[in-house]
């Protein structure tokens, strides 16, 4: 499902700015949901995690009207606001559409009032602040994970949502693939017994550089003080940032700042999102966490992008269940337990496996716990208009993105350390205690952090 979704948008997009065939009822007619009771949403980052993944749904819906886009590069947002208004025009009889706002500065967005919600999809190192103060400004946010880039920032988005009482739903699909469902609904209900260890793994990163590159000029486009935000003052050089013109789709190479750490921590987070959120939902501990962590793993040395190249990591938790997490090279889940196993490799078929067939058709029945199944997007605008709280809202990804955050830690000093997921702090150890934050720039500091 999660597969054939995705091409489905990624065929939508496929041309930069041609026109996607939005159906009538977007605007209304039908009988569909009339404009003035749609959801007024603001795309914040205009990548190409926006343009594959986010956008194309969002002008799809019939629920919500791309009111504004947002990026710190005019041309990427000027592109989003054609994209957009292209599809509107499509839909209707005039074939004309000029309804779509372009802004530079997401405060700016904030500021509106007619606009109801945001979908943030920045680099990483912007999620934490563009999150909080959409939440202070009365916004419900869609938020690409990982939310955080440091446990204090995730505490600060959870806590900031809690105190606005606004809605955030972490923007990841894995709890709509039906494997990862099913792995995780036989797991929780005692189908492999009792769970005894966790084998978790993800894809490897983009090689190092081949040189370290040297200072450019900033594209006239780019408002790269903005970009930067509350990361560290640094020379501007294109792998720093993005591609100019281009890396919108994933057809291409990626941007480089994922391989680095003042705006990415890599795979270990990245990827780490997806499935070290679903090996805490099959342990039920996805509001909580383990307590205790070593890890080992490799950086790149006098490199531009020197994220995590290799890393091996072992969680303990207070049942005993053990978790080994690693970039072995595939998006992986494996939970074993005294009666069987079970395992999905995401995206690879053939690869839902378990120690006994029975396991891969099992169905809870109606005394067993039924594990909720609906895509993120979805989810997301219904609990816009139902104020209930989605099936992964800030606590549950602030505490998938600490899994990972702790583990780099673990790794950075080389030794086993103790965790108290109630207090979040480590045990007995200032060096760690002293990582759980980062430095943030002003004007962009991260409230709470």
């Amino acid at each position: 499902m999660t597969q054939s979704r995705r091409t489905f948008f990624q065929t939508m997009l496929a041309a930069s700015v041609a026109p996607l065939v939005v159906p009538s009822r977007v605007l209304g007619r039908e009988g569909a949901v009339a404009p003035n009771s749609r959801i007024n949403v603001a795309m914040i980052g205009m990548g190409r995690q926006a343009f594959y993944a986010n956008l194309p749904w969002f002008l799809w819906s019939q629920d919500v009207q791309v009111v504004a886009v947002c990026d710190a590069d005019a041309w990427r947002a000027d592109l989003a606001r054609q994209t957009a208004e292209a599809s509107y025009a499509n839909a209707i009889a005039s074939g004309s559409y000029k309804g779509c706002a372009v802004y530079r500065d997401y405060r700016e967005v904030l500021a509106r009032k007619d606009v109801d919600a945001v979908m943030v999809s920045t680099p990483d190192h912007w999620h934490a602040a563009i999150a909080i103060a959409a939440a202070q400004a009365g916004k419900d946010v869609a938020l690409e994970k990982p939310i955080s880039l440091c446990v204090k920032e995730g505490r600060a988005i959870s806590d900031a949502v809690k105190k606005y009482n606004c809605v955030l739903r972490t923007d990841t699909e894995v709890r709509a693939c039906k494997p990862f469902h099913q792995l995780c609904q036989a797991v929780r209900n005692g189908c492999i017994g009792q769970v005894l260890r966790v084998v978790a793994s993800v894809p490897k990163e983009a090689a190092p550089l081949a040189q370290v590159p040297g200072v450019m000029a900033v594209p006239p486009e780019l408002d790269y003080e903005l970009w930067l935000g509350p990361a560290p003052l640094q020379f501007y050089t294109e792998p720093r940032v993005h591609y100019r013109h281009a890396g919108l789709d994933y057809s291409g190479k990626g941007p480089g700042w994922m391989q680095i750490r003042d705006y990415s921590l890599g795979m270990i987070l990245n990827w780490g999102a997806h499935i070290l959120d679903i090996s805490q939902w099959a342990l039920n501990t996805e509001r909580s966490g383990p307590v205790e962590v070593e890890g080992r793993g490799r950086f790149p040395e006098n490199n531009l992008w020197n994220v995590l190249q290799q890393f091996e990591i072992r969680y303990r938790y207070a049942s005993g269940v053990e978790l080994h997490y690693s970039n072995a090279g595939e998006p992986r889940v494996r939970v074993e337990g005294t009666e069987g196993w079970i395992e999905y490799t995401w995206f690879k078929e053939n690869s839902f496996q378990a120690s006994s067939p029975a396991l891969l058709k099992w169905k809870p029945g109606p005394s067993d716990l039924t594990l909720p199944c609906v895509g993120e997007k979805e989810d997301f605008v219904s609990c816009v208009r139902s104020r209930k709280e989605p099936i992964i809202p800030a606590e549950i990804g602030h505490r998938t993105a600490t899994m990972a955050q702790i583990g780099h830690i673990a790794v950075q000093l080389g030794k086993r350390l103790r965790w108290d997921p109630a207090a979040e702090t480590f045990v007995g150890c200032e060096a760690a205690n002293a990582l759980l934050n980062r430095p943030h720039r002003e004007p962009y500091a991260v409230p709470g952090c």
